[in-house]
């Protein structure tokens, strides 16, 4: 469905991010336990969530986007209502809700991908057939990665 280049690509960084040994980051986090909790319900990577909330808010519940997108996960309005999202602000309900999304991502498109479709939107990548040409979303999924190695890695995701 993509282009082989890409495909390359996609199991390239997947490799080096499998291969980099997990070191738990226990309770150094914000909201470890929250995160630890949606990660195992939604069966979404434990660090791959902690890696998308550093890099979305900075771990700031309080978090709001020039665009609209709220809370930990900066979830837009459609998908928090989508997703049955009460209170954006809530971390347990943005963790939940965004790993649940994460999850949905994921079994359509995988891991790499569903970053994109994260932060650009699934129809984007759906159009695209990969991650979309736009410079911010190829910094978001670039970062998003980079987050991960470093927590796998052992270090703070930045």
């Amino acid at each position: 469905m993509f282009p082989t280049v890409q495909r390359r690509f996609l199991a390239l960084v997947l490799f080096v991010a499998s291969a980099v040994v997990p070191v738990s980051a226990g309770e150094k986090y914000p909201f470890a336990a929250l995160i630890a909790e949606a990660a195992e319900r939604h069966g979404v990577d434990v660090d791959l969530l902690r890696a998308v909330i550093s890099v979305e808010s900075s771990f700031r519940p309080d978090a709001e986007s020039p665009v609209g997108a709220q809370g930990l996960m900066q979830l837009m309005p459609g998908t928090q209502k989508d997703l049955a999202v009460s209170d954006p602000f809530d971390p347990r309900e943005s963790i939940d809700a965004g790993a649940a999304y994460l999850r949905m991502l994921a079994d359509e498109f995988g891991t790499v991908l569903a970053l994109a479709a994260y932060n650009a939107g699934p129809g984007a990548v759906r159009s695209y057939r990969g991650i979309p040409p736009y410079p911010e979303t190829r910094r978001y999924v670039r970062s998003v990665i980079l987050a991960l190695i470093r927590l796998r890695a052992g270090f703070a995701p930045r």
